[in-house]
């Protein structure tokens, strides 16, 4: 019977690996395990749905937190209804509304991406070795007629085998065993075995341009009235991008049945033109590393606000984002004045159109915090028209009604 030190000895000689080393071995085969594979990707795939069920958060929430604000605001407005504040505030802690690029994603993708590694790292010599080393002389089992794709021939020669198969484009061996049998082999495309690494390779290509693109990438909303500009990135940047918008058509718009949707954009680098385009929602414009799609439009009247004396206080384009009623709605702040303008554009019955001005002003705040607002009377503007609100010291004129393009701009460097 041996003694315990011998045994001991017996074991240390049978797997003489140090811990490190069998740690080390243990997460190779578990990155090779087919099973774990399979986990990875259902794991990965029950987080893309529901990403793509539940709007995400746009990419630019997390630019500033009055963006993640409106883009909370905005998710508790359309989920409250059907899941319930509570459960709405719950999945946004776990991040449910921005899942591709939450850290658990990027790590799902970050295994996936050492797994395919790994498994193309262990299969390479295997593979290799397959394709490279050719066996001519085969075993008599191999032959047997029994086996799927096995044909016995008699009567036929060597050199006419050889011929044969070589005229159908096969590359053609042969060896002589010790008895003087010839054997002829022929194959086609050798390392076709190899291409699998071409797809694995494609894999982890796709995967890291994403990751580039997720850190390195940005993606803007930007809001341009017709005949005005906006830079693309923070003032101060090197290089910064300004984009116009020379003019916006819809025709057929005016009926409800537009044609198209086209915006005539022009982009400017240190006061230089470098691309002019007239984009379309599926045709956008890419230049200096972004590109500029056409994601929506809305009503921008340009306003003029003087004070009593003729000194303009405002001229240029409101934009209405919002919607009041069914009907584009917006907030303007009077500059130099304590108090803005509720605005609301509706349509006539003669199909003139007409802006109503709601001067308003904030006075206070209620116990829930909500603002508390003190409104005075309305006017309602034509296109060329102006007016002065009752009990007030300016007046609001409207030259025209415009439009405004709301642009999204992606700059993806892993495409």
């Amino acid at each position: 019977m041996a003694s315990p030190a011998v045994a001991r000895a017996a074991r240390v000689e049978g797997d003489p690996l140090h811990p490190i080393a069998r740690a080390g071995r243990a997460v190779w085969r578990l990155f090779t395990s087919v099973d774990f594979a399979v986990i990875q990707i259902i794991v990965l795939s029950l987080l893309a749905v529901v990403g793509m069920t539940l709007e995400q958060f746009p990419d630019f929430a997390r630019r500033s937190p009055g963006d993640l604000t409106t883009a909370i605001e905005a998710v508790h407005e359309r989920y409250d209804p059907v899941f319930g504040v509570g459960l709405t505030e719950a999945l946004i802690r776990l991040g449910a509304f921005e899942v591709f690029t939450s850290p658990w994603f990027s790590l799902g993708l970050v295994v996936l991406v050492v797994s395919i590694v790994v498994c193309t790292l262990d299969r390479t010599p295997r593979l290799w070795r397959e394709s490279a080393t050719v066996r001519v002389v085969q075993p008599e089992p191999f032959f047997d007629p029994r086996l799927p794709d096995r044909a016995a021939m008699d009567g036929v020669a060597a050199a006419d085998l050889r011929a044969i198969v070589g005229r159908r484009g096969f590359r053609v061996r042969e060896a002589v065993d010790d008895d003087g049998t010839t054997h002829v082999y022929g194959d086609r495309h050798q390392y076709t075995k190899m291409a699998t690494l071409l797809t694995h390779l494609g894999l982890i290509l796709f995967l890291a341009a994403a990751a580039v693109t997720s850190i390195g990438g940005e993606e803007l909303g930007l809001v341009v009235p017709e005949g005005e500009s906006l830079t693309v990135q923070p003032i101060g940047t090197p290089g910064l991008l300004l984009v116009k918008n020379l003019g916006f058509e819809a025709p057929g718009f005016e009926t409800g049945m537009p044609s198209d949707f086209t915006t005539d954009l022009a982009v400017y680098r240190d006061g230089q033109e470098i691309a002019r385009k007239t984009i379309r929602v599926n045709d956008p414009l890419a230049v200096a590393g972004y590109t500029l799609h056409e994601n929506g439009f809305g009503p921008a009247p340009v306003l003029v606000v003087s004070d009593l004396a003729g000194k303009p206080l405002w001229d240029g384009p409101v934009v209405m984002t919002d919607q009041a009623a069914g009907f584009p709605y917006g907030t303007f702040a009077v500059p130099g004045r304590d108090l803005g303008l509720e605005l609301l554009l509706q349509r006539q019955a003669n199909g003139v159109g007409v802006l109503l001005v709601l001067p308003y002003r904030v006075v206070g705040r209620a116990s829930d915090g909500s603002p508390e607002i003190e409104r005075d009377d309305p006017i309602a503007l034509a296109a060329g028209e102006a007016a002065v609100p009752p009990g007030q010291d300016f007046s609001v004129g409207l030259k025209r009604f415009s439009n405004f393009v709301i642009l999204i701009a992606k700059n993806a460097p892993g495409q």
